[in-house]
């Protein structure tokens, strides 16, 4: 039987999604116990991540250049990470952070580990494999930022403009999701996709998702 790319996206999200308690950060915070600090490190290690994931995604459209819905996709997200790293400036005033404090932090590999992965398949995967696993983390990513959204205005007295970062992740809308579908769909038609390996690249992206967030409990 044919599988649409609905029920291949479906099965990655489905199949590849972290199980209860794999965070153990986004429910402290949600509950108003982890420290401060936590959301500073956060914002400090995000510009960072973004600035490699935007990188990257470029270069996963040029090399998709031949399938044009796949292209989209990357294009998208490039653009999406041009906003996001606008909408962190609000969220490090928040944080009591200024530029010179941005420039001057040093990244902690355990929360690099995702960028750099992500770099690892722009370089190396079929970019809708890649389509893939992408697709199945920004799921869990989008519920943590959803979790932490709620929590910063509930528990720590952020404002609105603060956790507009969060608000812009904390869930795909449906030109998103049409734009996924629609390059998994030109995946399946020209027999690039691979869903073994795009499984792999997914798990692996969750794997180094969790790393993030423990990374920022780190002293």
């Amino acid at each position: 039987m044919t599988r649409t790319a609905q029920e291949v996206l479906a099965d990655a999200v489905q199949g590849l999604a972290p199980g209860e308690g794999a965070n153990r950060l986004v429910p402290l915070i949600a509950a108003g116990e982890a420290p401060r600090e936590v959301i500073t490190a956060f914002t400090l290690e995000q510009h960072h991540v973004i600035a490699g994931d935007r990188h990257s995604f470029a270069h996963l459209a040029g090399r998709a250049a031949e399938e044009p819905a796949v292209a989209r996709f990357f294009e998208s997200l490039t653009l999406g990470e041009d906003l996001a790293r606008s909408l962190l400036g609000p969220l490090a005033t928040a944080c009591g952070l200024d530029e010179e404090a941005v420039r001057a932090h040093e990244p902690r590999p355990a929360c690099q580990a995702y960028p750099s992965y992500v770099a690892w398949l722009a370089l190396n995967a079929e970019p809708v494999d890649a389509v893939v696993a992408l697709t199945a983390n920004f799921a869990a990513w989008g519920g943590y930022c959803a979790a932490v959204g709620s929590a910063l205005r509930e528990h720590y007295g952020f404002d609105n403009p603060a956790c507009g970062f969060f608000d812009y992740f904390a869930g795909p809308g449906p030109e998103e999701e049409e734009r996924s579908a629609e390059a998994v769909a030109a995946g399946l038609a020209s027999g690039r996709l691979s869903e073994p390996l795009a499984h792999r690249y997914g798990r692996l992206l969750q794997a180094y998702e969790l790393m993030f967030w423990d990374g920022l409990a780190v002293r």
